[in-house]
């Protein structure tokens, strides 16, 4: 069986660099993937606790290889940098919250 953190990973890195640009060109289009991503992990019964484990390593992978394209990116990218591990799974709940609620806005 195929470990889910480097599934994740080898599928955010097959992520042609336009499509990422067109993602990461603004808070809307990131705000708008996390929300694509969300419905597909919640149409195979993901509950909330994976959903953050996979915005986690969303977020840990563009932390990594992705530098911030707008204030709010840069924002999210620096408090990522300062949260220790404990820290990060609630910022990453956090995340996917923000993107349910904006549908429902």
């Amino acid at each position: 069986m195929t470990d889910p953190k480097q599934h994740a990973d080898d599928q955010l890195e097959k992520t042609s660099e336009e499509k990422k640009q067109d993602i990461l060109e603004s808070y809307q289009g990131f705000q708008d993937y996390l929300k694509k991503q969300i419905h597909k992990g919640e149409k195979v019964g993901l509950n909330e606790e994976q959903l953050a484990k996979g915005a986690e390593r969303v977020a840990e992978h563009l932390n990594k290889k992705d530098d911030p394209k707008n204030p709010e990116e840069k924002l999210l990218h620096e408090m990522w940098n300062v949260a220790d591990d404990e820290e990060k799974r609630p910022l990453a709940r956090v995340l996917v919250r923000l993107a349910k609620e904006e549908g429902n806005a």
